[in-house]
């Protein structure tokens, strides 16, 4: 089974929030706390603690900097030396932590780079970080790749970016929201915006969540473990938290058991020889079934009721095919829900040898042997043996213990 971490966007992201949320969901604080010391980094300590957000617990990470300046995820207050990214790499290639943390580090810093040189008409080499070379964000952004290497997802997934609106001070002054180094991240990431006043996206969650991110997608189908929130620092029209789920792929499991789409027509005006054609054309180009009756339609006319059974996404070429290969001039459809055994090509081993089959499974238990029709007509033909008795040898042979 795949483990998947979900991050769930509808309050945007940042740096704080996503280490957060992360240790939100159980991760030892001690074992994340001693990889951070690792980073060889000083005039800082770290605060986490529990926080209520509209009446939601969540864990509220803080950097807490030396003169009494305190973490802002929408903008800092303090001074720091303007580094650049070779100054960055620098500091991860220093810090002692595994070669696979590091390139997440890497990973996500050389976004920002690229987004930062793009926007100010500049070299990569040339760009030197103001709000992201500090502290804080090198600590925000270091911290959430350990968090991923505790964590070990198979797949990262995450929702749609709720952008926030407005302006934003930084150390180049006002800047809009989302920030021109925010909107060239996030190129090719599906945003949005209701409207909310501030700065929901910063560049450093920009980075974290377009490097970590496989796709992005509404909720897949998962067997959920565990949930955390991640709290920020600013108060907005909707709560301030970035939710993550940690859960297990169940895609196949669900796949056993879905929607599908029921389109049926009656005819009784056309060559039947068509049929022949029409049916075989159906099934290539992705029915799941398709099959005749034989109705009596009105005034008394023999006729015959097409059924095919297809995918949703596959709804516009079925009607298209019904509505120009028959006479047709309507089509009822509707929503089925299909169960299904799960099913495994297979060898099974006969007297005659080995011979494909499909086997069906329930929980991980074979159930029964399918054989293929195609493989039995042809070793009938060659053996010139009955194809009932073929079937018979295949139903009652054994799986090939090595293929599943």
């Amino acid at each position: 089974m795949q483990k998947i971490l979900y991050f769930d966007c509808m309050s945007g992201i940042s740096g704080d929030m996503t280490i957060g949320a992360l240790l939100d969901l159980g991760i030892d604080q001690q074992v994340f706390l001693n990889k951070l010391k690792g980073i060889n980094i000083t005039g800082y300590q770290i605060g986490i603690t529990k926080k209520l957000v509209n009446g939601i617990s969540g864990t509220d990470f803080d950097v807490i900097l030396e003169h009494h300046h305190h973490h802002e995820h929408n903008g800092h207050s303090h001074h720091h030396p303007h580094r650049n990214l070779d100054d960055i790499n620098k500091i991860i290639e220093d810090c002692q932590i595994d070669n696979k943390t590091k390139q997440i580090a890497r990973d996500i810093f050389s976004k920002i780079a690229v987004a930062e040189a793009k926007v100010h008409g500049k070299t990569v080499d040339k760009i030197h970080f103001h709000e992201v070379g500090a502290i804080d964000s090198i600590i925000d952004i270091l911290g959430t790749a350990i968090c991923i290497s505790i964590l070990k997802p198979d797949k990262i997934y995450s929702s749609p970016l709720h952008l926030g609106s407005g302006t934003v001070k930084c150390a180049h002054g006002v800047i809009p929201v989302p920030a021109p180094a925010t909107v060239e991240i996030l190129k090719d990431v599906p945003i949005y915006s209701t409207g909310v006043k501030g700065e929901l996206v910063t560049p450093t969650g920009a980075a974290i969540i377009k490097s970590l991110v496989d796709e992005f997608i509404q909720l897949p189908a998962m067997t959920l473990e565990k949930t955390g929130y991640g709290t920020g620092k600013k108060q907005y029209d909707i709560p301030n938290l970035l939710r993550v789920f940690l859960g297990t792929d169940n895609s196949n499991e669900t796949n056993l058991s879905n929607k599908l789409i029921a389109l049926e027509t009656n005819i009784d005006d056309m060559n039947p020889e068509t049929y022949s054609y029409l049916i075989p054309l159906l099934l290539e180009k992705g029915a799941l079934d398709a099959y005749l009756t034989n109705v009596i339609m009105k005034k008394g006319r023999p006729g015959v009721m097409l059924n095919v059974l297809c995918q949703p996404e596959n709804i516009e070429m079925m009607e298209n095919i019904l509505f120009t290969q028959t006479t047709t001039l309507g089509i009822r459809k509707t929503t089925v829900n299909r169960h299904c055994l799960e099913r495994r090509p297979v060898m099974i081993k006969t007297e005659l040898g080995e011979i494909q089959a499909k086997a069906a499974y329930k929980d991980g238990k074979l159930l029964k042997i399918a054989p293929e029709y195609e493989e039995c007509r042809k070793l009938a033909e060659e053996k010139q043996i009955p194809i009932k008795d073929i079937y018979n040898m295949v139903i009652t042979g054994s799986v090939k213990p090595t293929v599943k």
